[in-house]
């Protein structure tokens, strides 16, 4: 293991433990530690099974950035909570404390970003296991020869055991998220959710790189068989894990991406999908990954006897995770990039059941929906949530963006631009009503209209301007129930349509107000109206649309 040990070590740091330090170990290797440590179970066909506790989801009101000279006018802090110098001075100090008291900790040196000039080097230091295993397996693994070199530019410290105390350290309950952008390090304390530690290189990238005018991206991405790129931007929960796992498509990366000038680069070496009620008819790439050893399971239902796994159990949490690394998805991209991009394709689930199952979008009208980032939070995705509930949340991922949604709606629309890029709005939420009345959208019928869309035969189809939003929608497309296309007509009820449509209409226009003095007057002119409730007027403003 002495050519996986760094000449710069954590002494170097200025951390000083006695513990056993297990560096940069493989996947073998964490799964025996976390087995002999009783952290979790090996499942029947492979996968190491383990549970996260009271936390199976992110505890997005516990994170926190320290506010300083550095800080105070480049963080959005209307939508980040700010932590004093001095409270996170005592964290650490307690942090570095607790490390000292440990008797093994796992160390990893990673990288945030499959572009060498815009990567970030980050050291993860763990007190458990899995969680090594967990972080190695969704970022980038450096090659062995870059190991004793590696330098960290920053550093995670996590510690499920530690417990943050308000009063001394500034926070609001025992769990902590702290991220200091000065020093160059993340604090991690009291919760066991692994993709906490993800989300946080997410963060650092979404900080840096709008600065050397790279787009960072809440986004899956995939090329096709012609070399074209498709981004597909979406909250948890909307579709980009399944959507952009297509047979027929090599697949980028699943969660988070940059732009650059020449590349769609992943920001991960793994994906992070959510496992319940996962189908091996409807999502067989991913399934598969459930029958491999080196895919972590999280809080999945498992015998323990059998060690048979229940996927359809949501005893321990709806919001089941699996993370792999992502050459267990066969047609992965074998350097985690494609070519800059032809189409993007912004993921909503509509639980008012308004939106149609596709649009195609202005570069506006794309501004618009990406500052709007409208969709429902889904049930387990964050603490609280029980079912899904009307959301926006800009930039398709408000919780990981630190500077203001203009610098990344901007850095968007100038890219747009420049590479001529086709935009699509698709619901992957309700139909035939709101949640609660009508159904799920149908995902082979997404399916469909996504191939039409990326392979350019949707442009051929005949359109529609939709009454209350102003984009295009397809009367008809092969292969697929126009009924579904129109969603007014879905709704047994057309006047309670009418009704939430308007509803609907109203939130986007309330919520985008505080953007309206950052944005172009195109932009502010492709915000939806809603539509009279006059047939005449309904009939004027469905017109068709010529096929582009």
């Amino acid at each position: 293991m002495s050519d996986r040990v760094p000449a710069f070590g954590l002494a170097e740091q200025g951390i000083v433990t006695p513990a056993e330090i297990s560096w940069n170990f493989g996947t073998p290797q964490l799964v025996e530690e976390a087995l002999r440590r009783g952290e979790g179970l090996l499942a029947k066909d492979g996968p190491l099974v383990v549970r996260t506790g009271q936390h199976t989801g992110r505890s997005a009101k516990d994170k926190f950035i320290v506010r300083d000279a550095e800080t105070e006018n480049t963080i959005w802090w209307d939508n980040n909570a700010a932590l004093s110098p001095d409270h996170f001075a005592a964290l650490k100090a307690d942090f570095l404390k607790a490390l000292g008291e440990k008797e093994r900790l796992f160390v990893a040196d990673l990288y945030g970003g499959s572009q060498a000039e815009h990567r970030v080097r980050v050291r993860v230091i763990n007190e458990l296991a899995w969680h090594n295993l967990f972080i190695r397996t969704l970022l980038v693994r450096p090659e062995a020869a870059d190991l004793p070199g590696f330098t960290p530019e920053f550093t995670i410290i996590d510690l499920p055991s530690f417990r943050a105390v308000p009063a001394r350290h500034g926070t609001r309950s025992e769990t902590v998220i702290a991220v200091n952008l000065t020093e160059k390090l993340i604090l991690i304390g009291g919760t066991a959710y692994a993709g906490e530690m993800k989300k946080s290189v997410f963060g650092i990238l979404n900080y840096l790189l709008p600065a050397e005018g790279v787009m960072p991206m809440h986004c899956s991405a995939n090329i096709g068989p012609e070399g074209d790129t498709a981004v597909f931007f979406g909250l948890s929960g909307t579709g980009k894990t399944t959507l952009s796992a297509d047979a027929s498509r090599t697949l980028i990366g699943d969660d988070e991406h940059g732009w650059s000038d020449t590349a769609v680069f992943n920001f991960e070496g793994g994906c992070y999908a959510k496992m319940i009620r996962l189908s091996s008819d409807a999502e067989p790439e991913i399934f598969a990954t459930t029958r491999r050893f080196g895919t972590v399971l999280e809080n999945v239902v498992i015998d323990p006897d059998t060690r048979e796994l229940d996927l359809d159990d949501a005893t321990h949490a709806e919001n089941t995770r699996g993370a792999y690394p992502i050459e267990f998805i066969s047609n992965c991209s074998r350097e985690n990039m494609g070519p800059v991009p032809r189409n993007i394709v912004m993921l909503t689930a509509d639980a008012f059941g308004v939106l149609p199952p596709i649009a195609r979008l202005t570069p506006d009208q794309a501004m618009y929906h990406f500052l709007s980032g409208y969709t429902a939070k889904v049930a387990g995705t964050e603490i609280g949530v029980t079912e899904p509930e009307a959301t926006f949340s800009t930039c398709f991922g408000a919780p990981f963006m630190p500077r203001h949604p203009s610098v990344y709606g901007n850095l968007l629309k100038d890219r747009i631009a420049k590479g001529g890029v086709t935009c699509w709005l698709v619901n992957t939420g309700w139909t035939g009503g709101k949640y609660g009345v009508g159904t799920r959208m149908p995902i082979k019928a997404t399916r469909a209209l996504l191939n039409a869309a990326l392979d350019g035969s949707l442009n051929g189809v005949e359109f529609r301007h939709d009454e209350n939003f102003g984009f295009d929608v397809p009367v008809s497309v092969p292969g697929v129930d126009a009924a579904i296309l129109n969603p007014r007509d879905t709704w047994a009820d057309k006047a309670e349509y009418d009704a939430t449509a308007a509803k609907l209409v109203k939130l986007f226009t309330d919520n985008f107000a505080k953007f309206e003095a950052h944005v172009e007057e195109g932009v502010r002119a492709a915000a939806p109206r809603a539509a009279g409730s006059g047939e005449a007027q309904r009939q004027a403003e469905q017109a068709p649309v010529p096929a582009a």
